[in-house]
């Protein structure tokens, strides 16, 4: 049976948007998040082919193929700018759309761990009256306990962690990070920033047996109530436009 237009129609609707579409969506988002990114986008795009017109006119003595070769260039190199600026905005207003809601930290784990690192989106502790939470990363700076929440009571749920992942595994690195509504507190989308700027102590090898090793002595925790977190994260393969 033919299908009418009405089913041909609920299909393409089904469908997932393309990949133009899902970087617009993207791009509006952020603009209505962060009004600023938008003339930081638009220079991206704007200067790239500004500099290769220029170089075309003083380097093609009058030849037109030159002069758009260059141009050309420069469009590539801004769209390619265009999309490392767009990722990096629309991260950082999806991130504060998040900031404070309890499980935000493990959607940071989860989608912008950098590689090398070993981590989960559910923490290792969690207060059931005030819904604080601490979360454990590995990498080659060692352990790095994150505390959500006010500092005034995560440090003491980041203490004894602390003395916990020492006992199993006494000769790594441990390193705080806060994430809260402290002054000092780490903001959401710079956790992977702060996380590599500790002295370098594990070797790659280290890095997953002391991963292992914490995970088989950790029960997992129920990641804490709240708005999840995940449906607040974007796209990462649309931001950079694969």
């Amino acid at each position: 049976m033919a299908k009418t237009r009405e089913d041909k129609a609920a299909a393409r609707a089904a469908k997932e948007p393309g990949r133009i579409r899902q970087v617009f969506q993207v791009f509006q988002m952020t603009r209505k998040g962060d009004p600023s990114s938008l003339w930081l986008m638009i220079g991206a795009v704007i200067v790239p082919i500004i500099v290769g017109a220029v170089i075309g006119v003083l380097l093609g003595n009058g030849f037109w193929l030159t002069i758009v070769l260059w141009v050309l260039i420069g469009v590539l190199v801004g769209v390619l700018l265009f999309l490392i600026v767009l990722g990096r905005r629309a991260e950082k207003v999806a991130y504060s759309q998040i900031e404070g809601q309890p499980g935000a930290v493990g959607a940071v784990i989860k989608s912008s761990l950098a590689r090398g690192w070993i981590g989960q989106e559910m923490p290792v502790n969690v207060s059931p009256r005030t819904q604080d939470a601490v979360y454990r990363v590995v990498g080659r700076t060692g352990v790095t306990l994150i505390g959500e929440g006010p500092k005034s009571r995560t440090k003491r749920m980041l203490d004894d962690e602390r003395k916990r992942v020492s006992r199993i595994v006494p000769n790594v690195a441990v390193h705080y990070l806060f994430v809260g509504p402290d002054a000092d507190s780490v903001p959401l989308y710079k956790i992977r920033t702060q996380l590599g700027k500790n002295k370098k102590s594990l070797r790659r090898g280290e890095i997953t047996a002391v991963a292992n090793r914490l995970q088989s002595l950790t029960p997992n925790l129920a990641i804490p109530k709240g708005i999840d977190p995940l449906n607040a994260r974007p796209d990462r393969k649309s931001m950079r436009g694969r």
